[in-house]
């Protein structure tokens, strides 16, 4: 498995356009090339990593992300997973996706409700797991989690808006609690209010080569003003995904 660098503006000892990276193996000198390509610029960075068809869908034809990825992409995730201090997910996704905790960063579930049902976390790991809900969501958060996990687990609490939370104050709370490059897996709805609310540094989006009418937009149904972008990498694996890092022009990088 490789990638071939398009377009990047690293430093050129990292790689140039038209080099190969190799992906495979955790022991590969590819591997370290891909964490330079991936690394954040600033150690307060918030970046959306994101999986689409070339139609703009968010799921395959199982209904989740899945059957969109491949094994370079699962590579690229995982790189970008470890350099992040957390994973940030909607309970929605961890519903629909069963996820597990990643290796090295610690996830972070974002929810309303409660509802974690359908998870997959190992109770070895749950120290590393993070949830961010309202006082009124903390018993659903520990009935879902179970007791070996919600025991391990962190429960960060905010204030909600009529059983709504404020991206800005979710934001917030995780920088308070030492957590500051971050990345956002979704789902949809969640990355798209992060955009909105102009709290994104970058967004890494991987474009499978498949168009496909799902119904689940990359940006579920949130409305919000342009946010313009710059294209700062693109890399093609052997069956033409491509890889994209787009920062977001006016982001709060700019801002600081």
């Amino acid at each position: 498995m490789s990638l071939r660098v398009l377009h990047t503006a690293a430093p050129a000892s990292l790689a140039s356009a038209g080099d190969l990276v190799p992906v495979e193996g955790d022991g590969d000198g590819g591997r370290e090339t891909l964490r330079g390509l991936y690394a954040p610029p600033a150690e307060t960075w918030l970046r959306l990593n994101l999986i689409a068809a070339v139609s703009g869908d968010a799921a395959g034809e199982d209904g989740t992300s899945d059957t969109l990825s491949n094994a370079v992409d699962r590579a690229v995730l995982a790189v970008v997973r470890d350099l992040a201090d957390g994973v940030v997910v909607g309970a929605a996704s961890v519903r629909a996706e069963g996820y597990r905790v990643p290796k090295t960063s610690r996830l972070v579930v974002v929810t309303s409700s409660g509802d974690l049902s359908g998870h997959r976390m190992d109770p070895a790991e749950a120290e590393r797991v993070v949830v961010v809900c309202p006082a009124g969501a903390t018993d659903a958060v520990a009935a879902s989690l179970g007791p070996a996990v919600a025991e391990a687990a962190t429960v960060l609490v905010v204030d909600d808006v009529d059983g709504r939370l404020d991206p800005s104050t979710v934001l917030r709370r995780l920088r308070d609690h030492r957590l500051l490059s971050l990345v956002c897996e979704g789902g949809p709805s969640l990355a798209g209010q992060f955009l909105r609310d102009g709290l994104v540094d970058e967004l890494c989006l991987s474009t499978s080569p498949v168009a496909i009418g799902s119904g689940l937009p990359v940006f579920g149904r949130e409305r919000f003003d342009p946010a313009r972008l710059s294209l700062s990498q693109l890399l093609k694996d052997d069956h033409d995904a491509l890889y994209a890092r787009w920062l977001v022009a006016d982001g709060p990088a700019t801002r600081r």
